[in-house]
């Protein structure tokens, strides 16, 4: 039987574009829980959305031809990667600035040009003839009149050109889920890890969005296969990161600031972090975290800069509440940007994919070498002395590696019943009053129960004092979003340590957050692992159709949070 819903949540929209100016469905926060169709919550506007379409829709037809060259025998991952740099570009909050994008999709069309040529070429040699076979427009369109014309053409190839609700529901959770592994792909790279096996996997299945002969079993299919690379894109990162900067070490980490110069550093990038703190080493100048980047004062490459101060802040949807009041400058490294307020749009600055328009930009590496963070340096100093801030100190971390160091504890913990239960808490946070759940349930969990987190919903209950258990936390942070890797491998290593068979007969709840496309990403991971009985919220997502959602409820269990009352209930069994 169907969970019973939110008013609005799963009403899919299925009138065309015509008559409304944008519609989007990606976020949480979706319009009436069905989508944005005047301007996005996330700030998007029109020009901006349609602009993502195109982009989306075009890298979809640079995907076919890429599959077209790798079924000739043709190894190139310099389409596959910016495939994967256009996906992050759409996820929400991280390009709205119409030149930018413009540019971006100036950059898709030479790349799909590059691959059908090399295609082609390919073919030719091997077939000796010419490719004739007629292709989708999406691998043909060209225009030379720019980003007006883009604009033109992305009006008319958004989600709701798919007509068939379901059809439509699962491409847009696979294209969501593939956004969230293109952003831990993209960052693990960015490091120099790489595996070509995923970039191969994302143009699979973005060229399947073109082929109107696959059916819904197909695409469910394509959707759990994508849960399959998540896991191994947040591998990758996993093993990006920590081959970088080290294992992240249980670290107390200040809450407020210091006198002197200070730059607040907001995002996921943890290279950008890097090359910031080699750049003002000695200058004076303190360096605060915020948001998603709060873990990286647990890793011991980053932290032994002494610059390196603590984080200040908590979660991207008060960014604009904080970095106002945050008297130094800002770095933006990755998603979650917000319109900036006029009283610090002077003094914010973005770098890699991330765009506002009329906000600074750091341009990105040339030739192997650093950014140059000079101008948000010179802003620092300009401005001077922030002052000193008085704030508290929060334990982070505790990741695999950390928690595989007291497993004998923790399974101890369990034999003896001084822990009943884990809850994984993690995924993202934002605007919703709903969200409140979250504090509340954390706050009235019993004594015996561990929260388990990773991503920035954490900020609902990290700086609640909720103790520990014989010396283990009862909030595990293992770090940002692309960290729920971290909470994946201590599911298995409690799996194999009870000799258990199934995952789901481990004392672990699971309670997901979800605002945007990386925590989709999450969700597939879980899924595509067997876990069963996954509540989620604040919302179900506004792209599941109600047939789809009845799949996912009869194999996987999946409902939507309810009051905090019933699911305690549940939860305490």
């Amino acid at each position: 039987m169907l969970p019973i819903l939110p008013l609005g949540v799963c009403k899919i929209i299925t009138v065309s574009k015509g008559g409304i100016r944008l519609f989007c469905f990606q976020c949480s926060e979706s319009m009436k829980g069905t989508g944005c169709t005047v301007q996005g919550i996330c700030g998007k506007e029109p020009e901006v959305a349609d602009l993502q379409d195109l982009l989306i829709w075009i890298l979809k037809g640079i995907s076919l031809w890429g599959v077209k060259a790798q079924e000739m025998g043709v190894k190139d991952s310099e389409t596959g990667l910016y495939v994967a740099e256009g996906l992050f570009t759409t996820i929400t909050n991280v390009d709205f600035d119409p030149e930018s994008l413009g540019k971006k999709i100036d950059r898709a069309l030479n790349v799909r040009r590059r691959i059908e040529r090399i295609f082609k070429e390919a073919y030719r040699k091997e077939k000796g003839k010419e490719f004739s076979e007629p292709m989708p427009e999406a691998c043909t369109w060209e225009s030379s009149r720019g980003v007006e014309s883009y604009k033109a053409k992305g009006a008319q190839v958004g989600v709701l050109d798919t007509q068939d609700e379901d059809i439509r529901s699962l491409r847009e959770l696979l294209t969501y889920g593939l956004k969230g592994i293109a952003a831990y792909t993209d960052h693990a790279y960015i490091l120099k890890h790489s595996d070509n096996s995923i970039l191969d996997f994302l143009q699979e299945a973005l060229a399947s969005c073109l082929n109107d002969s696959l059916t819904a079993e197909d695409y469910v299919a394509l959707v759990l296969k994508a849960g399959e690379y998540a896991v191994k894109a947040m591998a990758l990162l996993d093993e990006a990161n920590t081959g970088s900067y080290g294992n992240p070490e249980i670290t107390s980490v200040y809450t407020g600031t210091y006198e002197g110069p200070g730059i607040l550093v907001s995002g996921h990038d943890l290279l950008d972090l890097e090359e910031l703190l080699k750049q003002t080493e000695g200058k004076g100048i303190n360096i605060y975290t915020h948001g998603e980047m709060l873990p990286a004062n647990g890793y011991p490459g980053l932290k032994k800069f002494s610059h390196l101060r603590g984080n200040f802040g908590t979660s991207w949807y008060n960014q604009q509440k904080e970095f106002e009041e945050f008297k130094g400058p800002i770095l933006m490294t990755t998603n979650c940007i917000q319109r900036p307020r006029e009283s610090y749009k002077d003094k914010i600055f973005t770098t890699g994919l991330v765009g506002w328009p009329e906000v600074s930009h750091i341009p990105n590496r040339v030739d192997g070498k650093e950014k140059d963070f000079t101008p948000i340096i010179e802003k620092a100093l300009e401005i001077g002395d922030i002052g000193a801030r008085p704030g508290k100190k929060i334990v982070v971390g505790l990741a695999h590696d950390q928690l595989s160091k007291v497993s004998d504890k923790i399974i101890d913990a369990v034999k003896t019943g001084a822990i009943k239960k884990f809850v994984v808490m993690g995924g993202c946070d934002g605007h919703a009053k709903k969200r409140q759940y979250y504090t509340d349930l954390a706050e009235r969990l019993p004594k015996d129960m561990v929260i388990l987190t990773a991503g920035c919903a954490k900020y609902r209950y990290n700086m609640l004092d909720l103790g520990d258990i014989g010396g283990i936390p009862r909030v595990v942070d293992a770090g940002q979003c692309n960290d729920s890797y971290s909470l994946v491998v201590t599911a298995l290593k409690l799996k194999e340590a009870f000799g258990l068979e199934d995952i789901n007969d481990l004392p672990i709840e699971y309670d997901i957050a979800w605002y945007e496309q990386k925590a989709v990403a999450v969700l597939l991971a879980l899924l595509y692992m067997g876990v069963k009985g996954i509540r989620l919220g604040p919302v179900l997502p506004a792209f599941i159709s109600p047939n789809v959602l009845k799949v996912l409820v009869e194999n996987f269990d999946i409902k939507p949070i309810r009051t905090v009352e019933e699911d305690l209930s549940e939860i305490v069994g």
